[in-house]
């Protein structure tokens, strides 16, 4: 999809400086890449938004947030982290790839 960012669901971010993630506290906090949505549509509010495509970053602590793509910087990814979407498990590999792991 055209305009999206170079960031993969389960990627480490880190929120980037400004005076707006600053005043609401976010200013440099780690966490991790869930997915992005279209605030016109779902109604969802994002920190810093310019346009209509928010990302969703959620941090240790349970909580998640939704902030505009020029505010989540990438930082990498870790190998063997593992993610299930219903029934089906998944494995990140050395490349960065989610691949499919046996029940």
């Amino acid at each position: 999809m055209p305009g999206l960012p170079e960031i993969e669901v389960g990627d480490r971010v880190r929120i980037v400086a400004n005076p707006e993630t600053t005043a609401v506290g976010w200013a440099g906090h780690q966490g991790t890449y869930y997915g992005f949505t279209t605030p016109s549509v779902t109604g969802i509010e994002a920190i810093g938004l310019t346009g209509d495509l928010a990302l969703n970053v959620g941090f240790g602590d349970g909580v998640d947030q939704w902030f505009d793509p020029s505010l989540v910087q990438r930082l990498g990814f870790d190998p063997e982290d593992t993610m299930a979407i219903g029934e089906k498990h998944f494995v990140r590999d050395v490349d960065g790839n989610w691949v499919p792991k046996p029940n």
